[in-house]
């Protein structure tokens, strides 16, 4: 099968797609037919092995020369084989889910991060939501537990993570404020924005929020503060991606958030999105219900991924990027 390696450390020119051994599954194991996959931030960091501190924090992703997991995470397709002690999924039936190696023509997953395909989605589409519309889902609901009338800012709204947490956060009645620039203004109304700040135009910090859920990690953890209430919460998730060469990136800006967590009356937090096939479940139900419609920039054949994860980096790509196989 065609699936994309990496033997070092580096840009797009470090990935090559090439012909290895199709897995077999054992055990809970499915085996997908990928159709679809998406780019997500982690796939730049290991295909660039960045931040530096990353290959120390996460060996069982990062080597200290060059990645061990697989790139890409997102995929959707149509289960080709099944372990023997998967119940829930058969051979044909079309899902989407979270595994490393998902670029590639086939993919294996245990079944408990595999789900059933939104109905009325593409396979496209479906390929777009797993990690990032988990993280949202799981940051606004579980973390923040939002609710009805809250407030909330979303810093990079008009990301992966950030055009499902605007979805996610208008499904759980809250009033959402996203800040992106000019160019994706009209999307974020589209999406169901109550109000958008354009931070080439104006700074987002000239009013308090319930919950800041920050995206980007562009901004310091006092500007962050200053758009909170006094008892209000900051998620910091993610951020840096296109910087490079860098020590600490996002994760610099997590551990001095968490350290002063202690000493303020605002909570600052940050989490770990893990996989599930029942927030899978959730998601498929919102997709289905219509509160929930993925945004896509562009698709790529798995061919041209080096070309596609080139254009996430330069062009400043907004929502998803897409790749078929």
């Amino acid at each position: 099968m065609k699936a994309v390696v990496q033997g070092r450390y580096g840009g797009p020119e470090a990935l090559e797609v090439k012909e290895i051994d199709q897995p077999g599954v054992v055990g809970n194991e499915v085996l997908v037919r990928v159709r679809a996959a998406s780019l997500n931030a982690r796939d730049w960091h290991v295909m660039r092995g960045d931040p530096y501190v990353a290959r120390l924090m996460d060996p069982a992703t990062f080597g200290l020369r060059a990645p061990k997991m697989d790139l890409g995470t997102d995929f959707a397709g149509v289960v080709e084989a099944v372990g023997p002690d998967v119940r829930r999924l058969k051979p044909g039936d079309e899902v989407y889910g979270e595994a490393g190696g998902a670029f590639a023509e086939y993919v294996k997953a245990p079944d408990t991060v595999v789900d059933t395909k939104p109905a009325n989605l593409t396979f496209e589409q479906a390929a777009a939501m797993p990690l990032a519309a988990n993280t949202a889902l799981m940051g606004l609901r579980d973390v923040a537990q939002l609710k009805a009338g809250q407030q909330l800012l979303i810093n990079g709204a008009s990301g992966g993570v950030g055009t499902f947490a605007v979805q996610i956060a208008k499904a759980l009645d809250a009033e959402v404020t996203a800040v992106c620039s000019t160019k994706n203004v009209d999307l974020m109304r589209s999406l169901g924005a109550d109000a958008v700040v354009d931070y080439t135009q104006d700074d987002f910090t000239s009013k308090q929020y319930d919950v800041v859920l920050d995206l980007v990690g562009n901004r310091s953890l006092a500007d962050l503060r200053r758009a909170l209430t006094p008892t209000g919460l900051l998620i910091l998730s993610g951020g840096g991606v296109f910087r490079g060469g860098s020590v600490f990136g996002p994760v610099g800006l997590m551990i001095r958030g968490m350290l002063l967590s202690r000493f303020v009356s605002q909570r600052i937090v940050t989490f770990d999105a893990k996989p599930s096939a029942e927030n899978l479940a959730t998601l498929r139900t919102m997709a289905e219900d219509r509160k929930l419609i993925p945004a896509i920039d562009r698709t790529y054949p798995l061919a041209e991924i080096a070309e596609a994860i080139r254009y996430v980096e330069t062009e400043h790509a907004r929502a998803k990027v897409v790749i078929t196989a």
